[in-house]
């Protein structure tokens, strides 16, 4: 069954965003490694050792929490509660994560993230924003930079922000976005907070010690939590009357993300390109409780170059997050249509079961991926 207009055994048909970007995508792929390779500098290599973090376990209420009314102790992000109170007492830490080219897979840390945001950049490529509040890796990456996206997710979630660097016009609204104080950027801030693996090829070899980033925002007096978190409803009680989505294809183009429902755990677990996609810190498979597809306008902004290639500019692409969408949730392998709202700038995204908002539409407790596509987007598969 399609969840989006796309059609069943078949690869889907493009829709005009997608038929505009599918363009010689693997010499795009080398711009892009260009442009990194230009502009990274170098820092301290720095030893990590590698241990992996326990996943959360504890029991949610029965009647289910939120969407903005939580009990303490209970992470609005995820509806689970936290095994020690504290984690709650810092701010959420965005950082931003390459997806592109598949040699920076496996990505450390990016299973711990409490919520993940795939977008679109240039070049029909992804790349995430993950969001990491219950659990502190000891290590993610790699970091790569901000793009427009950006200059929402920190505001949304009150967040930390830690990134490799930006295009100069994409620098400068961060240098004069409420978040800027507590904006990390990696090839300026370097050592304790970020180390280069000389391991991995640069520009791909950039990663980030979040322990040490709260340390500094402390430090910094910008490690202050917010105050409301709320906007999405969590129930332990399955979806009823609803089609059935054990398998969820996206086709990013190049990129082909394949979710897959384990009925005994009641997650879904990611592939890319037919492979398992794993976290490099844990060996393990990444997971969610939920998938989320998240519909909203896209379009390039001409003023901003991200990379240029033999006289083929690149454009960097706003993601019109604010105001409304359609939204199909993914969890306990049923599929579920509805909406996302954010009314205001420091909103986080909320999502309803009815257009009006005031019907919540139930996530199951635990860890969210958004996928982010266009409003035309017809890649998407699910049965």
């Amino acid at each position: 069954m399609c969840a989006s207009g796309g059609t069943h055994g078949s690869r889907p048909t493009l829709g005009k965003f997608e038929q505009s970007l599918r363009l010689s995508w693997r010499r795009r792929i080398a711009l892009v490694l260009l442009a990194g390779l230009v502009s990274a500098c170098t820092a301290e290599r720095r030893v990590v050792t590698i241990t992996a973090t326990p996943q959360t376990t504890m029991a949610l209420p029965a009647d289910g929490v939120g969407p903005y009314d939580f009990p303490p102790g209970i992470n609005p992000l995820t509806g689970l509660p936290v095994d020690s109170p504290d984690v709650l007492n810092r701010r959420p830490l965005a950082i931003k994560i390459s997806n592109a080219p598949e040699s920076v897979r496996p990505q450390a840390g990016i299973g711990a993230a409490d919520l993940v945001f795939e977008h679109y950049v240039e070049s029909h490529l992804t790349r995430f924003t993950a969001i990491f509040w219950t659990h502190t890796p000891p290590r993610v990456g790699s970091v790569r930079s901000a793009r427009l996206i950006d200059l929402e997710i920190p505001i949304m979630y009150g967040a930390l922000f830690a990134y490799s660097g930006a295009s100069d016009p994409i620098r400068a609204r961060i240098a004069e976005s409420p978040f800027a104080e507590r904006a990390y950027e990696g090839v300026s801030t370097g050592s304790p907070l970020y180390f280069r693996d000389e391991q991995i090829e640069v520009p791909h070899n950039l990663f980030v010690i979040p322990a040490e980033v709260w340390a500094r925002a402390s430090a910094d007096g910008v490690n202050t939590p917010p105050d409301n978190l709320g906007g999405i409803a969590f129930s332990t009680v399955p979806p009823s009357d609803t089609p059935s989505a054990r398998q969820i294809t996206i086709d990013y183009g190049p990129d082909l993300v394949r979710w897959e429902y384990n009925p005994a755990t009641g997650r879904y677990l990611r592939f890319s390109d037919g492979e398992p996609h794993r976290d490099a810190n844990t060996g393990q498979q990444v997971s969610a409780a939920n998938v989320v597809l998240i519909f909203a306008p896209h379009r390039e902004d001409t003023s901003i170059v991200e990379s240029e290639w033999q006289g083929k500019k690149d454009y960097s692409m706003e993601i019109q997050l604010w105001t409304s969408g359609p939204a199909t949730l993914f969890r306990d392998g049923h599929r579920v249509q509805g909406f996302w709202m954010r009314r205001t700038k420091e909103d986080t995204l909320s999502f309803w079961a009815d257009k009006g908002g005031t019907q919540s539409l139930y996530f199951r407790p635990g860890n969210s991926w958004f996928e982010v596509v266009p409003i035309d987007f017809t890649g998407v598969t699910a049965r």
